[in-house]
């Protein structure tokens, strides 16, 4: 609930945009070409490329480098884990490359978007910035690439590509909820969720994790041995 709230004031943000350059798009879910689904909570059409936004709704010290699975919220002295949003979004940008496979040359903008109650403490090269900042760094982006009959296309691609069927978009949550229990399993077993090595206990300058022992094939690393707290994790 506090994720849908968080998006529904994305949306209203999203309405300052000039209606005769940019369409907005909420909630699509899309199939993949592997069968699976691809849930992204904001996508921005526009002659500059298209904008895939995803949205957070935590509070507290929010830590976190690209390379890293998970980043931290924080909160006092309470610390949990969440998805790294860059790779999450990462991950929706393919899905809409799939399916938009016969426009090659447009430009994607990933944006993550966190409430202003956050305190972002992030190194990444995709900004991930605050919810009052998001108009303005969609407006930073000014070299025109797309022509209104292709921002056409791919608008009706889109919305005809959108599953709306209730039952289709529950499974989609069962199946993200089954794959955080098996990779919170997995790291129990010290095993690695991407790779299936091993997680070896490593020393570094912050402490001690554990890294795979494929590395430097495999870089995943965990900082402790429990995985929890995706509060708002939907994808």
């Amino acid at each position: 609930m506090i994720g849908y709230i968080g998006e529904k004031k994305i949306q209203r943000k999203l309405k300052k945009l000039d209606p005769s350059q940019y369409i907005a798009l909420h909630d699509i879910m899309i199939s993949t070409s592997e069968g699976k689904t691809s849930q992204i909570d904001h996508i921005v059409l526009s002659p500059y490329g298209i904008f895939v936004i995803e949205t957070k709704n935590y509070q507290g010290w929010i830590f976190g480098k690209d390379q890293q699975q998970y980043w931290t919220q924080t909160i006092y002295k309470r610390k949990e884990k969440l998805f790294n949003p860059v790779w999450q979004n990462k991950g929706h940008i393919i899905a809409l490359q799939d399916l938009l496979s016969d426009f090659p040359t447009v430009p994607y903008h990933s944006i993550i978007v966190f409430g202003n109650q956050a305190n972002l403490k992030v190194e990444s090269t995709s900004p991930v910035i605050y919810a009052s900042q998001l108009i303005s760094t969609i407006q930073k982006y000014q070299d025109q690439t797309l022509q209104d009959q292709t921002i056409h296309a791919i608008h009706q691609r889109i919305l005809g590509s959108n599953q709306t069927d209730r039952k289709r978009r529950k499974e989609h949550v069962n199946s993200i909820h089954q794959k955080m229990k098996e990779t919170t399993l997995k790291v129990a077993e010290l095993i690695c969720p991407r790779c299936e090595g091993e997680l070896v206990e490593r020393k570094g300058n912050f402490g001690d994790f554990h890294g795979c022992s494929n590395y430097p094939r495999c870089r995943y690393i965990v900082k402790e041995r429990k995985v929890v707290g995706m509060n708002s994790y939907r994808r």
